[in-house]
């Protein structure tokens, strides 16, 4: 006869759960550690002459020819013991910037407002949301990201630890501040900031609606998109990630965006989540805008394949669905589940943190391919929705 299993009888009290989550925390800090050695920050990626070239559309002498000009910032002094001269985030930055020109943001236009969205977890949200601000970033874009999610992931995933209340959205959320600028934070990657989240975040799920209550004609849905105003001109996108759930955040968020990406893994129950997502937000929102003669446009609405398993037998068939279902909102693009992007993860990083000689470099570059793509096609919707920005001031301006 087999062995019963051997479990903990004794009860367990509120004391013993915050004994058991202050060690957990200790074990992630430990770990957290261990991965960031030997300085316990996280670094910034460095780049080949042979990447730098990849990202802006050069071939080796092209980069070379560049570098003897002068006009660009050259490679650093190699390390002890090795001959390879590597390239700072920086530096690749300054290349893509000026290489790539006429995609920057014009004059007069406003940062672009994208919400990483899903009303499920464990979608990729937040590796998506990341991944997409470095991928911007890397072709000369400055980038804020807004992590609203208690959880932190995107906070951690960018090398921060250690937040304090005052240093999330809560305060804004109360009515401390007016303006979001209160709480960005600079990063271990070069051209991207971070508002960043702590659990505390939770406490904004009963500030607001508070408010709403004792406050004359305060509304709840435009506290970001307010707090953004005087933030807009600093950054070229500003990136958010909202939690799992339609939270009082998450409609701020999507009230506040221009654009709306929801990634949606290939299977049976991430799939229906889907279908109810745009369902629950259209019954709030037609509360909150069409019933005030008001109304919300999106300049793009994205649905984006994440963590395919290619190998799952019913994969291909939903994905057949999704398509149906979504059409031309569907992304011409799939982020495979592979063993690079799952060790990203494991390192606390994206596919933009690794080396490809950290790993198989047939698997790197078919999921960093996939990102590229994806990050692709999101800037040339932000080109798009720049154009109409400024079309619609000069049409004001010409009948005003």
């Amino acid at each position: 006869m087999k062995k019963p299993a051997q479990v903990v009888t004794s009860r367990i009290n509120l004391a013993d759960l915050i004994t058991l989550g202050e060690k957990a925390r200790d074990v992630v800090d430990g770990v957290r550690e261990s991965l960031l050695e030997p300085d316990f920050v996280k670094p910034a990626p460095t780049f080949t002459a042979l990447q730098l070239g990849w990202f802006c559309g050069l071939d080796d002498k092209e980069v070379l020819a560049r570098i003897r000009k002068g006009d660009l910032p050259g490679s650093m002094e190699p390390e002890p013991g090795k001959k390879r001269r590597m390239f700072s985030l920086e530096a690749l930055r300054a290349w893509t910037r000026s290489i790539f020109k006429e995609n920057m943001r014009p004059e007069g236009a406003d940062a672009i407002v994208i919400g990483v969205c899903n009303f499920k977890g464990g979608v990729s949200k937040t590796t998506t949301a990341v991944a997409l601000a470095q991928g911007l970033s890397l072709r000369g874009h400055r980038v804020l990201i807004i992590d609203q999610d208690p959880q932190a992931s995107a906070t951690t995933l960018m090398g921060i630890d250690n937040v304090d209340d005052d240093d999330t959205l809560l305060p804004l959320c109360y009515g401390a501040h007016q303006s979001a600028a209160y709480a960005i934070r600079k990063t271990y990657w070069d051209g991207i900031d971070v508002i960043p989240a702590s659990l505390s975040l939770y406490g904004a799920e009963f500030a607001l609606p508070a408010r709403q209550k004792n406050e004359a004609n305060f509304e709840f849905w435009n506290v970001l998109s307010f707090a953004l105003d005087d933030v807009r001109q600093n950054y070229d996108v500003i990136v958010i990630d909202t939690s799992p759930a339609l939270s009082y955040m998450t409609i701020n968020a999507m009230l506040a965006a221009d654009g709306l990406i929801i990634p949606v893994p290939p299977n049976n129950l991430d799939f229906i989540s889907s279908s109810q997502f745009f369902s629950l937000f259209n019954d709030v929102v037609k509360g909150l805008i069409t019933e005030r003669n008001k109304t919300k446009e999106f300049d793009f609405v994205n649905i984006l394949l994440s963590r395919v398993d290619y190998n799952s037998a019913s994969s291909s068939a939903v994905r057949e669905w999704i398509g149906g279902a979504y059409g031309d909102k569907l992304l011409p693009v799939e982020i495979p589940e592979t063993s690079a992007t799952k060790g990203a993860s494991a390192s606390f990083g994206t596919i933009y943190d690794i080396a490809p000689s950290e790993i198989n470099s047939k698997t790197y570059r078919r999921a960093f391919d996939a990102y590229e793509r994806f990050v692709e096609l999101v800037e040339v919707q932000i080109l798009m929705a720049w154009g109409r920005q400024l079309a619609d001031f000069k049409r004001v301006t010409q009948n005003a």
